[in-house]
């Protein structure tokens, strides 16, 4: 019996940076992190090329830093600065994990990280390496989403898979609502008509004009990144 294959080749994977935080208040918990690397670990396996964007949540939010009177692009920068810290942890527990992980920073940071080079990071992925893209796009008043959306049209990769804590998109929150039940997939014109928030506006425009779709699944539940994939039903598909 031969193996089944994968349904996607290329795969740009979207952590934010709540996710590291597992069930701490604050910062990298070292176990959370290593079980999302075991579960990434398993796709590469399969021959899956894997990108990554990381989000700086656990650590400072740009926005957050806005509302409180902060200059909003002066707060978006060290929220770049917290992806480029997230990305480190990651890279280095992929390594220690057996990948080989590469920081590609979309900020100048030349001692710490090297700069996003897109040939470079084609090859990395060409090779079999986990990219990680740190800093965002580089730009204050664009989300980490924006930048997942922007590296995925970038490097040709066939979905974006928008890891949350939540199994997929709801028709109501499950939590609260015990009738909610889970899409399995949706158009881009169904998600905006319904509101339901997948992304922000310009990251999803983004994906919407580049026919790039979305998955929605949960980096909580073992295994759901393989299923995803392996092209099964878990999470939410947004497809144009």
């Amino acid at each position: 019996m031969t193996q089944a294959q994968p349904a996607h080749k290329r795969i740009l994977l979207k952590l934010s940076g709540e996710a590291l935080m597992g069930d701490d208040a604050f910062g990298i918990n070292h176990a959370t992190i290593q079980r999302m690397v075991e579960e990434v670990a398993e796709v590469t396996r399969l021959g899956v090329e894997v990108a990554v964007v990381i989000g700086g949540g656990n650590i400072f939010r740009g926005v957050a830093g806005g509302s409180v009177g902060m200059d909003r692009a002066t707060a978006d920068y060290m929220g770049m600065l917290a992806t480029v810290m997230n990305a480190l942890a990651l890279a280095d527990t992929m390594n220690k994990a057996g990948l080989t992980a590469r920081v590609m920073s979309a900020i100048a940071i030349e001692q710490v990280v090297e700069p996003y080079v897109r040939p470079k990071a084609l090859q990395y992925l060409e090779e079999g390496k986990v990219v990680i893209f740190a800093a965002g796009t580089g730009n204050p008043f664009f989300t980490t989403d924006t930048a997942a959306a922007l590296r995925g049209a970038e490097i040709g990769a066939e979905v974006v898979l928008k890891a949350t804590k939540v199994d997929g998109v709801y028709t109501a929150d499950p939590k609260k609502d015990p009738t909610a039940t889970r899409y399995s997939k949706l158009t881009f014109d169904e998600a905006m008509v319904k509101n339901l928030g997948i992304m922000d506006a310009t990251a999803f425009a983004l994906c919407r004009d580049q026919k790039l779709p979305i998955k929605v699944f949960s980096i909580f539940k073992h295994g759901a990144l393989k299923r995803v994939v392996m092209g099964e039903d878990e999470g939410t598909l947004v497809y144009a």
